[in-house]
């Protein structure tokens, strides 16, 4: 290629490519073909017949369903509420029930009523449906949660992106005291348009915000300290990171059961999942499960910290405390070539954003 220029621009182009990739490849991957894996439900009953029923619907199932009985209702609606099954089946000749957890998940409990729905109409008779968690009337998918979360998201990666461009010059310490900050407004923002704006939380709104900062706060400690290490190609690694392979493992639209093995198994420890999964605690469950998620973001945070702390040791390796700076006439005759690699540098880091 004899133009520099034109391989110049091209090697630019790299970046918005790679981007066009790996979101194809990571929501068409996650979304496009949701598949029961492993769904986990119960039939209520602990007579031969009641066994030898749910036998038969694993049987005829496979590996789509993980299914086991209980003794009662009231069990099968406790395993529900701590969202250990999807569904749980109650057999009756005269009046089968199928009990759900929307606010768990709405494709979840579609999933179910599908597998349930044909047994009830072989015996001739219609199906009732009982959903014990039930998302606010304001969120009646309760997929609101998942649109928070791209809302933090995007605030979180996209300060880390202005940071890195305009606050390059600021010692490794204040940017991460801005990150903290940041994260602190974001985790407001998304507070506010959790409560009053668009209703999703009718209560816990200061426990929504805790998660969200810790949630935010995470991101942006790794962003800042990355961006010390990658320069250009950090905005390029947090989208991997917190939308590619975060949005989609995060059980917003779909639970881990119904999504391949890969988003799935990435559902057990990603930030994203631990925000979602811990809202939905806080909010519809009673704070079953909130405890675990709530470490999972505070690992993420730690990893934060970790990594802003060996991107300051990096710089004050590189350039010791006692190098002077450069004075200000220098820098003012810094070659033409710097400052508009500089330029391109701060056009790499908001392309994703």
């Amino acid at each position: 290629m004899r133009s520099p220029a034109l391989r110049h621009v091209l090697t630019h182009l790299i970046t918005p490519l790679l981007m066009c990739i790996g979101m194809g490849l990571a929501y068409m991957g996650a979304f496009v073909t949701p598949e029961p894996h492993h769904l986990p439900v119960a039939v209520v009953g602990t007579t031969p017949k009641a066994k030898a029923f749910a036998q038969t619907v694993k049987d005829t199932a496979g590996d789509r369903l993980d299914v086991r009985t209980v003794a009662t209702r009231a069990d099968a609606v406790g395993l529900l509420e701590s969202r250990e099954v999807t569904g749980a089946y109650v057999p009756s000749a005269a009046a089968p029930e199928l009990l759900v957890a929307s606010a768990a998940s709405d494709m979840g409990a579609t999933a179910v009523e599908k597998v349930f729905t044909p047994v009830a109409a072989e015996e001739g008779v219609p199906l009732k449906i009982t959903d014990v968690a039930a998302p606010v009337a304001d969120d009646p998918t309760g997929q609101g949660l998942f649109f928070l979360l791209i809302a933090v998201s995007i605030g979180s990666y996209a300060s880390v992106a202005a940071l890195g461009a305009a606050g390059a010059g600021l010692a490794v310490r204040v940017r991460a005291l801005l990150a903290v900050g940041v994260s602190a407004v974001v985790s407001g923002i998304g507070a506010v348009l959790a409560g009053p704006v668009f209703h999703l939380a009718h209560h816990d709104l200061a426990g929504v915000w805790g998660m969200a900062w810790l949630y935010s706060a995470g991101i942006l400690l790794i962003g800042v300290g990355l961006h010390t290490f990658l320069k250009r190609w950090t905005t390029l690694t947090m989208m991997v990171l917190f939308v590619m392979l975060n949005f989609t493992s995060s059980g917003g639209l779909f639970r881990p059961e119904l999504q391949n093995g890969f988003f799935g198994a990435l559902h057990a420890f990603w930030n994203g999942a631990g925000f979602v999964e811990g809202v939905r605690s806080l909010l519809y469950f009673g704070d079953d499960g909130l405890a675990r998620n709530v470490w999972t973001l505070a690992v993420w945070l730690l990893a934060g910290i970790m990594t802003t702390a060996a991107a300051a040791l990096y710089e004050r390796t590189r350039l010791p405390a006692s190098e002077p700076a450069p004075p200000a006439a220098e820098r003012a005759a810094r070659p033409a070539a710097t400052e508009q690699a500089a330029a391109e540098e701060e056009l790499e880091e908001t392309v994703g954003v």
